[in-house]
C-alpha cells in the first residue's frame, strides 16, 4: 500500500485514462436505437444494415443538428468508397450522394447569405472543388457548379471560393466550351438505351421515363451546366478577377454559341457575360478586338431575342471608350442606324436617342477619320435625324395632316406597281414616300419600311432587307411587335444563315397570329410551321456536337474507305504489271513453242542466242508469277 501511494502518477497517462472511461461512459448513456455512429459500430452485419436503415427512416421525420454529422459522413464514405455494401442495400446508390448533397448545397443558398456562411464553414469547397474537377460525371459538375456560383455571389463567402480563384475559372471555361459535347457523347448520342449509365437515366427522369423524356431533360440539364458555368465565370468577372483568363481569344470566340438553346428561359448566357466585360477597360478592349463577338452583337441588337438591349448596352458603351470607339464605330454604326428611331424597349426608354447620341459623339472628326462612303452616309443621315426631329417640333397639325395625305397617295402608286411586278420601281416610290413623311407619322413610317423590305426580299438583298424590317419594328408599338416586319426579316436572316435569329422572329410572329386570332381555334401558317422546323433543327443545342461527330466518323469512313481503295488499286497495278509481262513475253513464249516445232529451222538461221534468251526471260516471268 505505501509503494502504492509513493508511486508517482504520470499526469498524461492520468488524462487518457479519464478521456477513455469519459468516453465509455458517453457510449454507455447513449440510449438511441438509430444513432449513426453505433449502428455503425455494430459487429454483426445484419443488425448494422438494420439499424442505418431505420437511422435513414427516421432523419427526415426528426430535427436535429447532428444529422449534419451523419450526412458529413455519408458523403465522405461516398466519395471514397462508392461501392460500399455496408450502406446501401443495393449496389452503387452511393453514387446518388455526392449529387444530392451538392444540389441541397446549391438550393439552400440560392437567396440565403447567413446559409452560404454556414455552408462555407463547415468546409463544402473542398468536396465540391472535387466533382468541378469531373471526379463522377458530368451530373456532378452541374450541381457543383451551380452551388459554387452561389457561394461566389455573396461578399463574405466570395474569398472562400477565390482561394480556388485560377482553377475555378480555367474549369469553368472549360465545362462552358466542352459540356455539350460531352453530354452528348456519353448520353443522348447514346441510341443504345442499355448503354447508358442507369443512375443518370433515374436522376433524369426518376425512373419513371422513356429515351425521348431522357433525351429532353438531357438537353435542359446540358443547358444549365453552361449557363451555370458562365454565371460563376461573371461573380469574378464583375470584380474585375481573372480578366486575363476569361478574356482569352479562343474562349470568347467559342462563347458566341454558349446561349443556352430554346430550353433556356432565364439565363442571358453569353451576352450577360459579355456586357459585365464592357464595363471594365480590358474586357472593352478584349470584346473590340473580337471579331465573332461584334457580330454576334450586332446581330442581337437587331434581334427580337429577350437580351436584345444587352447586346444595345454592349455597343453603346464601346461607343462611349475613346479606346474602343474608333476600332468598332465603322462596324456597328450600320446596325445601330437601324435602331435610331426605337422607343422604348422593356423597362428602357428613349434608347433610340441614346443611340444617336453615341453615334453623334465627335461628328466631325468622325467623318474625317472614315473614308469609307457608307459610314459618312451612315453618320449623315443620323445627323439629319436628329435636326429633322428639332424642326418638326414646330410643325403645325393642319402642315402635318396635309404630308400624310401626300404620304398616302404615294404609298398607294408604290402598291399599285408593286403588284405590276414593277419591284425596283415600287422599290423607289416607297423610298420617295419616307422622304416625304414625318417622323411623328411612326405607323405610316413602319408600314412604309416594311413594304420596302418585301422588295429587298423580292430582289434578294437580305442584308437591306434586314435594315427596313428592323426600322419597322422599332416603330411598331410595342417593339419588335408588327406581324409582317417578323416574319419578313426571318425570311432575310434565313437566307443569310443566320438560324437563331431567323427562329426567334419566326417564334415572334407565331405568337402575334395566336394572339391575333379571334376563335378559339388558331390555324398555324404552313410556311411559318416548316420555317420554325426548320431552324430548329439547325441550332438544336447539340446541333455542332453532333456535326462534330458525324464528321468524325464519316472521315473515319472515308479513310477506311480510302485503304480498301489502295489495297484494290494495288492489285489492279499488280495485275496491270502481270499483264505487260505476259505481252511483253508473249514473243517468247511464242518462240519457244516455234523451237519445239521446228528446232531445225532455227539451228539452220543461227537463232540459237534467241533461243536462249526466250527461255531465261520465260523462266524469270514464271518465277515472278509464282
Amino acid at each position: 500500500m505505501y509503494a502504492l501511494r509513493t508511486k508517482k502518477i504520470n499526469p498524461i497517462t492520468t488524462a487518457t485514462s479519464s478521456n477513455n472511461i469519459a468516453n465509455m461512459r458517453e457510449e454507455q448513456t447513449c440510449t438511441n436505437p438509430s444513432c449513426f455512429f453505433c449502428n455503425m459500430k455494430e459487429p454483426d452485419s445484419s443488425l448494422r444494415r438494420s439499424g442505418i436503415l431505420n437511422c435513414f427512416e427516421e432523419i427526415p421525420l426528426t430535427d436535429n443538428r447532428e444529422h449534419v454529422l451523419v450526412l458529413s459522413s455519408l458523403w465522405h464514405i461516398a466519395m471514397t468508397h462508392p461501392d460500399d455494401p455496408e450502406i446501401w442495400l443495393l449496389r452503387d446508390q452511393n453514387m446518388y450522394i455526392p449529387y444530392y448533397a451538392a444540389h441541397v448545397i446549391g438550393s439552400y443558398t440560392m437567396n440565403k447569405a447567413e446559409f452560404a456562411e454556414m455552408a462555407v464553414e463547415s468546409g463544402v469547397i473542398p468536396p465540391l472543388m472535387e466533382l468541378l474537377r469531373g471526379k463522377i460525371s458530368w451530373v456532378e459538375q452541374r450541381v457543383a457548379v451551380r452551388a459554387l456560383g452561389h457561394l461566389a455571389s455573396y461578399e463574405k463567402t466570395f474569398e472562400a471560393v477565390s482561394v480556388y480563384e485560377e482553377e475555378v475559372v480555367n474549369q469553368a471555361m472549360k465545362l462552358a466550351s466542352t459540356c455539350l459535347e460531352e453530354v452528348y457523347v456519353e448520353f443522348v448520342g447514346v441510341k443504345n438505351i442499355d448503354k447508358r449509365l442507369k443512375y443518370h437515366r433515374d436522376l433524369l427522369t426518376r425512373g419513371v421515363g422513356d429515351s425521348e423524356m431522357e433525351d429532353r431533360k438531357a438537353e435542359e440539364w446540358a443547358s444549365q451546366l453552361q449557363c451555370w458555368s458562365i454565371y460563376l465565370l461573371n461573380c469574378f468577372a464583375c470584380k474585375d478577377r481573372s480578366l486575363n483568363l476569361i478574356c482569352r481569344q479562343t474562349f470568347l470566340k467559342d462563347l458566341c454559341d454558349m446561349w443556352g438553346g430554346l430550353v433556356n428561359h432565364a439565363s442571358p448566357a453569353w451576352a450577360g457575360l459579355v456586357r459585365i466585360l464592357c464595363y471594365s477597360k480590358a474586357g472593352r478592349k478584349s470584346i473590340a478586338e473580337s471579331k465573332e463577338i461584334m457580330e454576334n452583337l450586332c446581330n442581337l441588337s437587331r434581334s427580337s431575342d429577350d437580351w436584345q438591349y444587352m447586346g444595345i448596352d454592349c455597343l453603346l458603351l464601346l461607343l462611349t471608350d475613346q479606346y474602343t470607339r474608333y476600332r468598332v464605330l465603322e462596324k456597328i454604326a450600320l446596325f445601330l442606324i437601324d435602331l435610331a428611331e426605337l422607343g422604348s424597349l422593356g423597362d428602357r426608354s428613349n434608347l433610340g436617342e441614346a443611340i444617336t447620341k453615341s453615334l453623334l459623339l465627335d461628328y466631325k472628326e468622325s467623318k474625317l477619320k472614315f473614308k469609307n462612303q457608307k459610314i459618312q452616309k451612315a453618320l449623315q443621315d443620323i445627323w439629319n435625324l436628329k435636326a429633322e426631329r428639332r424642326k418638326e417640333k414646330l410643325i403645325s397639325e393642319e402642315k402635318l395632316e396635309e404630308r400624310r395625305v401626300l404620304v398616302n397617295l404615294v404609298k398607294q402608286e408604290a402598291n399599285h406597281v408593286f403588284w405590276l411586278g414593277e419591284i425596283e420601281e415600287a422599290l423607289s416610290k416607297y423610298t420617295d414616300a419616307l422622304d416625304l413623311c414625318p417622323l411623328k407619322l411612326r405607323k405610316e413610317r413602319m408600314v412604309l419600311h416594311s413594304n420596302r423590305a418585301q422588295c429587298h426580299l423580292l430582289l434578294r438583298d437580305p442584308d437591306s432587307a434586314i435594315s427596313d424590317s428592323t426600322r419597322a419594328l422599332c416603330l411598331s408599338n410595342p417593339a419588335n411587335s408588327h406581324s409582317k416586319s417578323l416574319w419578313r426579316r426571318s425570311q432575310a436572316y434565313d437566307m443569310k444563315g443566320l438560324a437563331k435569329e431567323s427562329l426567334m422572329d419566326c417564334i415572334m410572329f407565331m405568337n402575334g397570329c395566336m394572339k391575333a386570332g379571334t376563335n378559339k381555334r388558331v390555324k398555324i401558317p404552313y410556311y411559318a410551321a416548316r420555317m420554325i422546323s426548320k431552324q430548329m433543327d439547325a441550332t438544336w443545342l447539340f446541333a455542332t456536337a453532333r456535326s462534330k461527330i458525324t464528321s468524325s466518323q464519316v472521315r473515319k469512313e472515308q479513310e477506311i474507305s480510302d485503304g480498301h481503295h489502295d489495297s484494290n488499286n494495288d492489285e489492279l497495278l499488280q495485275y496491270g504489271e502481270m499483264t505487260r509481262m505476259m505481252m511483253e513475253n508473249k514473243e517468247c513464249l511464242s518462240g519457244l513453242s516455234t523451237i519445239i516445232e521446228e528446232p531445225n529451222s532455227l539451228v539452220k538461221e543461227g537463232s540459237w542466242r534467241k533461243v536462249e534468251r526466250a527461255r531465261r526471260s520465260n523462266k524469270a516471268f514464271l518465277a515472278r508469277l509464282t
